[in-house]
């Protein structure tokens, strides 16, 4: 089956492991060395119309990848998804007392 990219940017990303819908392909990440796909890039979700930023990015790998259909894409990446969206720093990290 050949698929252009807009046409992969119209399926939907489902998890088989937990049935859960993970989104929309936004991205691709081409090896130019090999002209290989390695990776599948979903954008993180917009919280309050952008003003608060972004959730993290969810990369899928092509090896996760199980089927590409007509209307979906079929992926096992388990409980990555959900480790991915948690923030990578703490807040009291940020703020520093004078003593």
């Amino acid at each position: 089956m050949i698929c252009s990219f807009s046409a992969l940017r119209n399926k939907e990303v489902v998890n088989v492991r937990t049935g859960e819908k993970i989104g929309y392909a936004d991205d691709i990440e081409l090896d130019t060395d090999d002209g290989r796909v390695i990776s599948i890039v979903l954008y993180g979700r917009s919280r309050a119309m952008g003003l608060m930023g972004r959730d993290d990015d969810v990369i899928i790998r092509c090896s996760d990848i199980r089927l590409i259909g007509e209307d979906t894409i079929l992926v096992d990446i388990g409980d990555k998804a959900k480790s991915s969206k948690e923030p990578q720093y703490k807040i009291d990290n940020l703020v520093k007392t004078s003593r």
